[in-house]
């Protein structure tokens, strides 16, 4: 479940709380007990970190990207050609 991070208008506190995503937003505050609890925009905590698809293939400019991909019928004529010559 995630963390959510509400902020007081009224006395200033922080709060963090762990809520289900379809459940309502908080609006009253648990130091104050105004009704002036407003939903923060946070940093998410999920972080790509290490090799991956991603670094490997599509960040780099002379990646794997720029070479075409061999067709099935380009590599059987390929084979074919190396028998009949040997």
């Amino acid at each position: 479940m995630p963390i959510y991070e509400y902020e007081c208008s009224a006395c200033g506190s922080h709060h963090e709380v762990v809520q289900k995503m379809s459940d309502p937003p908080l609006t009253t505050c648990e130091k104050c007990g105004e009704a002036k609890l407003e939903k923060l925009i946070s940093h998410s905590a999920f972080h790509l970190k290490g090799g991956g698809w991603y670094s490997d293939l599509y960040s780099s400019s002379s990646g794997s990207k720029d070479k075409k991909p061999e067709s099935k019928s380009e590599s059987s004529t390929k084979s074919e050609t190396k028998a009949a010559s040997a």
